[in-house]
């Protein structure tokens, strides 16, 4: 399981009606590896996993699993109301082709250290997969401090990585000085790639590659071999659209970008409604200018096998 490099957390593409789209997700996926990704994690927030029923979920994991057939990693999110039915989908994403899990807390629930500690062991218990934590205190209320990341680090082996999405780039210098190299961390914030690249990030779980995959390789790949100029002049570039990812309607924002750029539609599940009105109309001008200055180096992408 290789938790290096850019692994987007793949959109999930919808038909007229609003059932999953698995030809486009297919080809979604093989167009993403085919520009420099080295996995794609499903079923996440960026996925609309709350919104899929518990039987759509295995047929996502399916389809990811054929089209990708061992050319990158396929991460399924797991996400549960109940420990009960997160170790569930623990035990299946081995059977659908997963290689690597990534573990949310529970929702709903907010509950002390002792409570998410027996959480999160119960799901590593349940798989012999190498398991990534998310840690993403603004969206999920419960914080990952880096003691109890080190406490989870030291029992279980199979805890192989750390999604960490508090915003602040010093999270990741603070694990990386509890825990050495035993985790592999990524960021998971679209506009701290870089700050968290400068302080020991070896991944990023990234949003806007669903669209650009190309840009956000070469940003990551620049900022990890120490070319501070490139990195920088293609990150100035980029932040307008990666700052996208951090707001509360950041699916529809990035499944929009998809759409501008020709790889899926803006369609998305209730409650979630597509931009309408002076919101629709600023953010193409902020993708439509984006696009009109997208850098030549990084202009050369891989297209995706329409039939």
């Amino acid at each position: 399981m290789n938790w290096k490099g850019v692994t987007p957390a793949i959109t999930t593409p919808f038909n007229e009606n609003l059932t999953v789209d698995h030809g486009f997700l297919a080809e979604h996926s093989r167009w993403l590896l085919d520009n420099g990704c080295t996995g794609v994690v499903a079923l996440g927030s960026l996925g609309e996993g709350a919104t899929l029923s518990p039987g759509e979920k295995p047929g996502v994991l399916r389809t990811l699993g054929k089209s990708i057939n061992g050319s990158g990693s396929l991460v399924a999110s797991v996400s549960s109301l109940t420990t009960s039915e997160a170790v569930s989908i623990a035990k299946a994403a081995s059977d659908l082709g997963c290689t690597g899990l990534m573990v949310l807390p529970p929702y709903v629930y907010l509950g002390d250290w002792r409570e998410m500690k027996a959480y999160v062991a119960a799901v590593f218990r349940a798989t012999s997969l190498p398991c990534m934590l998310y840690n993403n205190p603004i969206a999920y209320g419960t914080d990952f401090l880096p003691e109890q990341i080190r406490e989870l680090a030291e029992e279980f082996q199979n805890l192989k990585a750390v999604k960490e999405s508090s915003t602040d780039a010093r999270r990741v210098s603070a694990i990386r000085a509890l825990v050495d190299d035993r985790l592999e961390i990524s960021v998971g914030v679209d506009d701290a790639v870089l700050e968290a690249i400068g302080v020991g990030a070896t991944g990023w779980v990234a949003g806007l590659a669903n669209a650009l995959p190309r840009e956000s390789v070469d940003l990551f790949n620049y900022g990890m071999q120490g070319k501070d100029r490139k990195a920088f002049e293609l990150y100035r570039w980029f932040l307008p659209l990666l700052r996208m990812d951090t707001v509360p309607k950041f699916v529809q924002l990035i499944k929009l970008v998809q759409a501008e750029v020709g790889m899926g539609t803006a369609r998305v599940r209730p409650p979630r409604l597509e931009l309408v009105g002076n919101e629709l109309e600023q953010t193409k001008k902020i993708i439509e200018e984006a696009l009109r200055t997208r850098p030549e180096s990084v202009g050369s992408y891989a297209l995706p096998n329409r039939k």
